[in-house]
């Protein structure tokens, strides 16, 4: 089971989820009990770009996932890395989609 979870958490197809979560689970993984590692079986159930924007606080989780303490662990991890290594301007705000690309500047001009 660990070997499929950290496979799982490292190969989503989501590059963005491939870093924030398999090098999360490289580290945490091997350390769960039974009931935390199908907790993670549980957020690796969900799908990509939901759980990206649960993790990164653009969207708040459904409560199936507040109550699930290993997402939780890995939700504050993905917010100390955030704070940590990207600036608050190129970041969304709390609860807000990040919406600007890189050719999209033109958006904003008035």
């Amino acid at each position: 089971m660990v070997n499929k979870l950290l496979y799982r958490s490292k190969q989503r197809g989501f590059l963005e989820l491939d870093l924030l979560i398999g090098l999360w689970a490289e580290v945490n993984i091997p350390k769960m009990d039974f009931a935390e590692l199908k907790q993670m079986a549980l957020v690796l159930e969900e799908e990509n770009p939901d759980l990206f924007k649960w993790l990164t606080g653009q969207l708040q989780p459904p409560d199936r996932m507040s109550g699930n303490a290993v997402f939780e662990a890995l939700r504050r991890h993905v917010a100390q890395q955030l704070s940590e290594t990207a600036p608050a301007t190129t970041r969304a705000a709390l609860g807000r989609d990040w919406v600007r690309g890189w050719d999209d500047s033109w958006r904003w001009v008035v």
